[in-house]
């Protein structure tokens, strides 16, 4: 709902005099907006608002037959019920507040002039102060609403929020508003005193009455001057178009620049930077803070936890994708035969296989004794079919029993012809795989028939859920070796850098490259943000929320300028009499 300001209030028939802004028109066609705003003598803000919002849709129907919302008696869009900053029933305003009157931007008599009491959907309609105020103290009427909970809207077209109004806002709001009334009450007192000294000096009750009513003449003028001052940074001092004036809502825009500005040239410099990482002496802090168990451990269960995240929030089927690629594209770009043939070099070289070839002799002279039926049947089964059964039994026990005898040979004897074949053979094909261009060729053949089998590449994409989940693991157990490890690491850098000045050095020139670059490259984007985000806040809304924190002290402004013109009236007039004297 975009809220209603009617700079003028309403003329007593349910017009509009003229409005800064309104939303789309409830007209008020028909008399019952008009008297809900205006001649509800007694009745509160919130039921005029009510009435002149449920009257006024269709009042311009009864008037004129326009259609709902053209407000055809008035002939302007908005609502004149709950107009806010409403100078009251008969449309004047003035500095002292009362009938006719709305102090501060308040209601009149008649409470008509109110800020609008909240529309259905909790949106203020108004605010206490707004539009034209004068200094008097605010009427019994005209205090603002409760703003809707929540964050305001930005300007429209904003791409970012505007701020939100908290308890501790409003708080300091009245906080304002206190301030105000004893400003304007010493204001008044200060008059009061005038009148009486100018009453008393015409009466003839002394000389003293002159020094008297200049320094309360002086401080009048010294009050009205500062209040216009304070009034002025916020709003038109009593709605009048005066140049220069309501500065933060008009300028709201150039200080947001200037301040990006500002913070551009004296703190993203990349020279201001340097200086201050610099002075502050970030290796041996972070040396000594991290050298510290408790600390160490702290940084240890964020990691764990960073870690838990980043892997959760992986899709598993992209991280295997990715992992299964990146294998299998190594695997083919890297040559294998050469890396084959100097490792089986350097095993035959060492002596390595011959544990192999002892395992297999072991177990094939097992599989021997434990097969005898199968080798005689195989035997057999091979001869021709005119050859006697006999014969078939006794040439398969024969070659069963050396067989045996070859394979007990070559596991008892290192120094077996057929181990010295071994060693020759792999040493032949060691130097073929490094060396023969046939070979390796068929060795890569072989390599990639291998890792285009799909078995092969579901043990590949399986590598990923395997590490997952033993990286979760170790990352949730707090004496897993992982994150022991990790906080030992910590420990021990730790200790480090808190006495290795030159290790310092290092890491604090690290941390100023890096600002340095950072404020250098980007210093428009994060200045932006200042600018962006003051440009999306609503102007009447940023004067109200920078009201609320420094418009106390501004009151204490006028205050002083009270005092300190009584001040200088009293010595102005006291020179000017000894001087004529």
């Amino acid at each position: 709902m975009v809220r209603l300001r009617a700079g003028t209030g309403t003329d007593g028939h349910g017009r509009v005099e003229r409005m800064e802004r309104g939303e789309t028109g409830r007209g008020a066609g028909g008399d019952s907006a008009a008297n809900a705003a205006h001649g509800g003598a007694g009745a509160d803000a919130d039921r005029a608002a009510r009435a002149g919002e449920e009257d006024g849709g269709t009042g311009a129907n009864r008037a004129g037959g326009a259609p709902p919302g053209t407000g055809a008696a008035g002939g302007a869009e908005g609502r004149a019920a709950g107009a806010e900053g409403g100078r009251g029933a008969g449309g004047s305003e003035g500095p002292a507040g009362g009938a006719g009157g709305g102090a501060d931007g308040g209601a009149g008599a008649s409470g008509a002039g109110a800020e609008g009491g909240g529309g259905a959907a909790g949106v203020r309609e108004g605010a206490a102060g707004e539009g034209a105020e004068g200094p008097g103290a605010p009427a019994a009427g005209g205090e603002e609403a409760p703003r809707a909970a929540g964050v305001r809207r930005g300007r429209p077209g904003g791409g970012l929020p505007s701020f939100s109004y908290t308890a501790a806002d409003e708080e300091k709001r009245r906080g304002v508003r206190r301030m105000k009334t004893t400003a304007t009450a010493l204001l008044v007192l200060v008059a009061a005193v005038y009148t009486l000294a100018t009453w008393g000096r015409h009466a003839g009750a002394g000389g003293w009455t002159g020094y008297v009513a200049a320094a309360a003449e002086a401080g009048m003028v010294g009050a009205l001057a500062d209040w216009f001052a304070v009034t002025a940074l916020f709003r038109r001092p009593l709605g009048l178009p005066i140049p220069h004036t309501a500065i933060i809502p008009h300028k709201k825009d150039q200080l947001g620049a200037s301040l990006a500005q500002f913070v551009g040239e004296n703190f993203l410099s990349a020279d201001v930077v340097r200086a201050r990482l610099r002075a502050l002496g970030i290796g041996r802090r972070i040396g000594a803070w991290l050298a510290e168990p408790e600390h160490a451990d702290r940084v240890t269960e964020e990691l764990a936890t960073a870690l838990r995240g980043a892997i959760t929030v992986l899709r598993d089927s992209d991280v295997q994708a990715v992992v299964g690629d990146a294998i299998t594209r190594r695997a083919e770009a890297a040559e294998v035969a050469p890396v084959i043939g100097k490792t089986l070099d350097r095993v035959v070289a060492d002596g390595a296989h011959h544990r192999a070839v002892d395992l297999i002799c072991v177990r094939g002279r097992e599989w021997l004794i434990a097969h005898e039926d199968s080798v005689m049947d195989a035997v057999q089964g091979g001869a021709p079919g005119w050859t006697p059964r006999f014969v078939d039994r006794r040439i398969g026990d024969r070659v069963y029993k050396e067989l045996l005898r070859f394979v007990t040979e070559m596991r008892d004897m290192p120094s077996h012809p057929a181990r010295g074949a071994i060693d020759r053979f792999l040493k032949d094909f060691a130097s073929d795989l490094q060396s023969d261009t046939e070979t390796r060729g068929r060795i890569e053949r072989l390599k990639s028939e291998l890792i285009a089998r799909p078995e092969v590449q579901d043990v590949i994409a399986s590598a990923w859920s395997s590490v997952r989940s033993m990286i979760i693991s170790a990352a949730e157990d707090d004496r897993s070796a992982l994150r022991l490890r990790a906080r030992s690491s910590l420990l021990g850098l730790g200790r480090r850098l808190a006495g290795d000045e030159r290790l310092q050095g290092k890491l604090e020139g690290w941390v100023e490259d890096a600002a340095s670059y950072v404020v250098s490259t980007y210093r428009g984007e994060i200045t932006s943000l200042i600018t962006d985000t003051v440009k999306s806040w609503d102007a009447d809304d940023t004067s109200r929320k920078i009201e609320a924190h420094i418009g106390r002290d501004l009151q204490f402004i006028r205050i002083n300028g009270t005092v300190v013109g009584a001040l200088a009236g009293l010595l102005i007039y006291t020179l000017s009499q000894a001087l004529g004297a």
